[in-house]
């Protein structure tokens, strides 16, 4: 047996520690992901801090809490995979929105984009992922510095003391309050604010969602019209691509956009603590393919906010045909195919 625990004298077999292991592994990788702004990512993060803890276990002595420890780890993991690389981002920060034309599509890598993550367990953590994990948000702190982005989510998400976040970066506690201040200032010139309550949805919300589900699978025009904010937005990652205003949107769907007419569209757990649908198209085949992750945006008895996390765009035409490494489906436990 080897002596570890959050008691330094508490000991351990190797049956337990794994347990002991894998009951960090959830709240892991919500902060992997705030960090790193991929669910795949962040996976692949805590598995490496896992295996990392595993391989060094014989040398920790219970001085730190085994949650802390495992949090110096990851961060420490999150810092080499974001070292010499781009920021993820979503199609907004690259550029401003262009017409409705086919002519204005472009990919770019899956590295590019910030990805989805889905908002299910305990309802308390829920509310939590609802507040901190929002789609913008998440892409605001991109623009920190990886120090200063761990300094932020650990003090302000995770809500641990500045001497506790001094002691995981092995620095001083007025280095990790510098960097916390610049870390504040930097969300607000990006006008973010991570303390913002999201209210949970009430019966007027998931109405306006049946009535946009019902909408979208007839094609309606006129319902869409109706359920749309005016000055609503849409994004498809992997295109760079966005559209702003309700008239753009609608000229996409009834244009170069046509071919969703006739999906299917699936309730999902959240995503980013927002309203999500699995898209399905109708497949050559029978039945109907995946298509997109829809995660919607309301306020005030509208949808203001799409954004399609695009399965495969193979269908739009050849140029476009890219397909993802990771299915953003399987991830949030959609089937891989639905009868006619």
């Amino acid at each position: 047996m080897v002596g570890v625990s959050d008691s330094p004298s508490a000991t351990l077999t190797r049956d337990e520690l794994d347990r002991r292991l894998e009951e960090h592994r959830s709240e892991l990788t919500g902060y992997c992901y705030r960090m790193l702004a991929s669910p795949f990512e962040a996976e692949d993060a805590v598995q490496e801090t896992l295996i990392r803890a595993w391989r060094a276990f014989d040398r920790f002595e219970g001085r730190a809490a085994l949650r802390s420890w495992l949090y110096r780890i990851a961060t420490n993991v999150c810092f080499d995979m974001l070292k010499g690389r781009e920021r993820r981002a979503r199609p907004m920060d690259l550029g401003p929105a262009r017409e409705p034309d086919i002519a204005n599509l472009n990919t770019l890598p899956e590295v590019t984009w910030i990805e989805p993550i889905p908002s299910a367990g305990d309802p308390a953590d829920v509310a939590v992922a609802r507040e901190t994990t929002r789609l913008a948000l998440v892409a605001a702190l991109q623009h920190l510095p990886a120090r200063q982005r761990a300094v932020l989510i650990l003090c302000e998400v995770l809500r641990w003391k500045a001497s506790e976040v001094a002691e995981l970066l092995e620095t001083s506690v007025a280095s990790v309050n510098s960097a916390l201040q610049r870390a504040r200032a930097t969300l607000e010139s990006a006008d973010m604010e991570l303390d913002v309550p999201a209210q949970p949805l009430g019966e007027t919300e998931r109405e306006l969602l049946e009535r946009y589900v019902e909408a979208f699978e007839r094609y309606d025009i006129d319902a869409l019209t109706e359920l749309i904010a005016e000055d609503a937005q849409q994004s498809m990652p992997p295109f760079d691509l966005w559209l702003k205003g309700r008239d753009d949107i609608l000229t996409w769907w009834f244009g170069p956009g046509i071919a969703c007419q006739g999906s299917r569209v699936v309730p999902t757990v959240a995503a980013n603590g927002s309203p999500a649908f699995g898209q399905y198209k109708p497949a050559d085949g029978g039945g109907y393919e995946p298509w997109a992750l829809q995660v919607l945006e309301l306020s005030e008895g509208r949808v203001v906010e799409f954004t399609f996390f695009l399965e495969s765009t193979s269908d739009i035409g050849p140029e476009w045909d890219l397909r993802r490494e990771r299915s953003v489906f399987q991830l949030f436990g959609l089937p891989d195919h639905l009868p006619a």
